[in-house]
């Protein structure tokens, strides 16, 4: 059974410097989500306290971006960003938490049933099918 400080997370997300006030338009946002704390550490950065069962680093900062904030993009961060997607992602699956479904598939499903495919054979019937 994982310990508390094992799911309770805090990381960092950098912001760009331009345009300028994201971390003060981000904080705001932040601090309406329940039972995550988000902290200025910087102009250009805020600290962020979260429970693994209920945030990922990648989920916020993926609702940042597409609220129009732009992230921090140096090298390192990067590689540090995708190592703490990685580690949250596998210790959700390792908690048994399931991936929350971001893409719509059942327009893909009911396209799929129209367009023919190996399931839909036009040949006639068995005697067709015989025939040498």
């Amino acid at each position: 059974m994982p310990t508390p400080c094992d799911i309770q997370k805090r990381r960092e997300i950098v912001f760009h410097a331009t345009p300028p006030g994201q971390v003060e338009r981000a904080m705001l946002l932040l601090e309406g989500l329940p039972n995550l704390t988000a902290q200025a550490r910087g102009p250009l950065s805020i600290e962020v306290r979260y429970c693994i069962q209920e945030y990922t680093l990648q989920a916020l900062e993926t609702g940042l971006d597409a609220q129009g904030f732009h992230l921090g993009t140096p090298l390192l961060l990067k590689l540090k960003r995708a190592l703490v997607y990685y580690v949250e992602r596998i210790q959700r699956e390792n908690l048994r938490i399931p991936e929350a479904q971001v893409k719509n598939y059942q327009a893909h499903v009911e396209g799929w049933g129209k367009r023919p495919h190996g399931d839909h054979d036009d040949t006639p019937k068995d005697e067709w099918r015989q025939y040498r």
